[in-house]
């Protein structure tokens, strides 16, 4: 695939690029990702619109997918026995780290607000103002193809919301959302979502260290 390649992604295959950005930069002494990881990645409940449930074999099938759109796949560098995987969106694209964290918590997220994206992105990218997000929101709308896009402005809210299109034109997402999740101001994050983020990410880091000790015990007694 090269950068003026239309790309179509399924929405696990979106979910499972995002989640892969994310952990690189939230728990970059556990990636790349084993695939048991990954898809706890996937399935997190805090900072993902919608929730979901997927399996291995779905999370292996995106995978393929995008490995396909040379987008994700096996670690280059990976040299234990369990399979890791990792993204290779900067390749691609070479993305600065603010078009990065734009990005993944679209994919993550759906679409949403510049002052959403900069509460959401706190932990990816600091944003010191309003204007520095839609700053970055332009140069992924300047591309070509365009990586975002503006959607028309929801009655009784103040701000338009912006759209990933990695998974297609506009048109084809679903616009409906919660409205009082629309209308809230979202300019400061929600610290309960703040605390179950916490909560996970240290369950993801434990489990990864459980991972890791199995596999040297294994290897004592083979």
């Amino acid at each position: 695939m090269s950068v003026g390649d239309p790309v179509v992604l399924t929405a696990v295959e979106a979910r499972v690029l995002g989640a892969l950005v994310e952990k690189e930069i939230t728990t970059p002494d556990y990636y790349p990702l084993s695939l048991n990881a990954l898809v706890n990645a996937c399935n997190q409940r805090s900072n993902r619109e919608p929730i979901i449930n997927v399996g291995e074999d779905e999370v292996r099938q995106a995978l393929n997918a995008l490995q396909d759109l040379q987008l994700a796949g096996h670690a280059r560098s990976s040299d234990g026995r369990v399979a890791k995987y990792e993204h290779w969106l900067g390749e691609a694209y070479n993305f600065s780290r603010a078009e990065v964290a734009l990005l993944c918590v679209l994919l993550l997220r759906g679409p949403q607000t510049p002052g959403e994206l900069r509460g959401r992105t706190e932990r990816l990218h600091r944003f010191d103002e309003i204007s520095d997000v839609l700053g970055g929101l332009q140069k992924l709308m300047d591309r070509d193809p365009a990586l975002v896009a503006i959607l028309p402005r929801q009655p009784g809210t103040k701000e338009s919301r912006y759209a990933h299109l990695l998974s297609g034109p506009v048109e084809s997402i679903a616009l409906s959302t919660d409205d009082t999740s629309a209308q809230r101001d979202s300019s400061t994050p929600n610290q309960n979502d703040e605390r179950i983020e916490k909560l996970e990410s240290e369950v993801i880091e434990l489990r990864h260290e459980v991972e890791e000790l199995s596999q040297k015990i294994q290897s004592l007694f083979s």
